[in-house]
């Protein structure tokens, strides 16, 4: 019986895939909950989901959904969570610029916390993105309040009951420590590693690192005056 599964959104990363599955599999030998991955394939155009059946036909503990259109990383990691049976939830990136061994330092502290967070210390980004995203991550929280360092940081995991009651929206994935901290859940982050990027083209410029997240916390905003959250006492 699967503990955790792991999201793994997947947007033309067929340069990336073969590399996946070996650090994937390689991390379900030693993870600290039994472990099962879950590709979600974002209407890519290139080989991706080939190579992902492909995967997913080898390995027992893969499994994959796939979008007829490309609908972009928030919606992947919500499809993700609405198809996880699993009582844990994590993702992270395809292009695998975290590791999945970073995956046990936040389930360490899960039992206590309802996310955890990765931190990426001492990241291998340029110059621009690293300044854009610290810009970025400034704006968010000056909003949110969320007490995040790097909510882009692409590891994190959740209980799945909290992961489940969280809203669609575009740019969620920018504001998942503070949907749990709506629904009055308790988060931490933790220092990961972080690593260049080694193939395929990232996703995400400096426009959409600064613009996107600004334009989403307002989204954010009119979406937190309008939250219900409530707690079911008994039923019968």
């Amino acid at each position: 019986m699967y503990e955790f599964t792991i999201i793994v959104p997947v947007y033309n990363e067929e340069d990336n895939l073969n590399r996946v599955e070996k650090e994937l599999l390689a991390y379900t030998n030693i993870a600290i909950k039994k472990t099962a991955i879950l590709f979600v394939n974002d209407g890519s155009l290139d080989a991706s989901l080939a190579m992902i059946e492909a995967i997913c036909d080898r390995n027992e503990a893969f499994g994959y959904i796939s979008f007829k259109n490309n609908k972009g990383l928030s919606a992947a990691i919500k499809a993700g969570f609405d198809h996880v049976f699993t009582d844990l939830v994590g993702y992270i990136d395809s292009d695998l610029q975290t590791s999945p061994e970073d995956f046990n330092k936040l389930l360490e502290h899960i039992d206590t916390y309802d996310l955890v967070t990765g931190v990426r210390a001492n990241r291998k980004d340029n110059f621009v993105k690293n300044m854009s995203s610290t810009i970025a991550n400034s704006i968010r929280r000056g909003f949110t309040n969320d007490g995040m360092d790097d909510t882009g940081c692409p590891l994190k995991v959740l209980k799945t009951q909290y992961a489940k009651r969280i809203p669609m929206f575009k740019g969620l994935h920018r504001f998942l420590p503070a949907m749990i901290l709506l629904q009055e859940g308790r988060v931490l982050q933790i220092p990961v590693q972080h690593f260049p990027r080694v193939a395929g083209i990232a996703k995400f410029g400096v426009w959409n690192r600064l613009l996107g997240p600004l334009l989403d916390c307002f989204a954010y905003l009119w979406m937190k005056k309008k939250y219900i959250n409530y707690t079911i006492a008994s039923k019968g």
